[in-house]
């Protein structure tokens, strides 16, 4: 019999290779419950999976005999792994034919260092949807925690997610890309707040489902005021508000009921004008009380001409994108400075990863 090695994979799919209103369709109704059944692929003897709103990413641990074992035999064993890992995400979570079709393209695979590599970028802030955002450190922090009560991780995965927490907390503190980070949300909200008030009794609209309603959404749901959600598809806003928040609601009705909102937020990718005089002007002409609509689509979706429209006060991104802007430019300097801590650090932390194959 030969010696026992062991392989650290992370297989992911995050907001850089899907748009986010499908990741929900990658998602695990039971994290817990999808760790188990992982847990069961003959060789696999761990497992931790980090899901939010921009990412389902599983980390697994198997292993394998190696003295005995010629290195086809061994890759044909890891191959089957993988294999069996796709399979089994394929019927924990949602996907239709049509998204297992392209999963191998969609899903990103790595092994060893840079397993490493990429935990401690994303710990650190780097690889998050806003550049050094704490909430994607704490989301590594719960995924250990719920990992170790549910008692599906073990010495391999605990000791790295440890290490790298460490790590990360250090890089966080000492470099100072964690301090003060706004996102476009953050600064859309506190403006809109500022010119209208915004509590949790208006009636709020997110328009688009990208990474810039993506925040929006988030730092709504953490103000704890409720929104709808409308986009092209009803399909796609439902599939983002089922991972984000908000209540999904069909364009139509949308422009149909647009009277009924007190604040609107576009945020789309849209090539043309989504809101114009002539398709609210019916149902904004009779409304009483004013409208407060903030356009952070780039190019334009709204036509300025709506603001003909008694009580609609019109804001662009311009009015925030200079805060916005400071903002990004103050972190992405600070990006060099986290990159060569971990570049030293990485070596570091592979050889006391290899310390535990021992």
């Amino acid at each position: 019999m030969g010696q026992v090695n062991f392989d650290v994979m992370n297989a992911r799919v995050t907001f850089k290779n899907v748009p986010i209103h499908t990741i929900s369709k990658f998602s695990f109704k039971d994290v817990a419950t999808a760790c188990a059944e992982f847990k069961k692929i003959p060789g696999v003897d761990e497992c931790i999976i980090i899901q939010t709103a921009t990412r389902v990413e599983i980390f697994t641990v198997s292993n394998v005999e190696i003295d005995d074992s010629p290195d086809a035999r061994r890759a044909e064993g890891k191959t089957l792994v993988l294999n069996k890992i796709k399979d089994t995400w394929v019927s924990l979570s949602s996907l239709e034919q049509i998204d297992i079709d392209h999963f191998d393209q969609t899903l990103e695979v790595y092994k060893g260092d840079d397993v490493y590599l990429h935990l401690l970028r994303l710990a650190s802030g780097l690889d998050s949807l806003v550049v050094g955002w704490q909430s994607v450190f704490n989301d590594i922090v719960k995924a250990l925690a719920d990992a170790k009560s549910a008692g599906v991780s073990g010495n391999i995965l605990n000791k790295l997610f440890e290490n790298v927490i460490r790590l990360a907390s250090r890089m966080r503190d000492t470099t100072g890309i964690a301090k003060d980070v706004v996102s476009l949300g953050d600064v859309a909200v506190k403006l809109v707040d500022e010119k209208a008030g915004l509590d949790s009794k208006k009636k709020v609209l997110i328009i688009g489902t990208g990474e810039s309603a993506a925040m929006l959404a988030k730092t709504l749901s953490t103000k704890g005021i409720p929104f709808d959600v409308t986009s092209r598809t009803l399909s796609r806003s439902t599939g983002f508000t089922t991972i984000i928040g908000g209540n999904p609601v069909d364009f139509n009705d949308v422009l149909a009921g647009f009277d009924k909102y007190d604040i609107i937020f576009v945020a789309t990718t849209s090539d043309y004008f989504l809101i114009t005089y002539d398709r609210i002007r019916l149902v904004m002409e009779e409304k009483k009380k004013g409208t407060l609509i903030l356009d952070l689509s780039d190019p334009r979706t709204v036509d300025e001409g709506i603001t003909a429209l008694p009580g609609i006060k019109l804001l662009f991104r311009d009015q925030i994108a200079e805060i916005f802007d400071e903002s990004v430019r103050s972190r992405i300097g600070i990006v060099p400075a986290v990159e060569k801590i971990i570049e030293k650090e990485l070596p570091v932390l592979s050889a006391r990863m290899k310390r535990l194959d021992a």
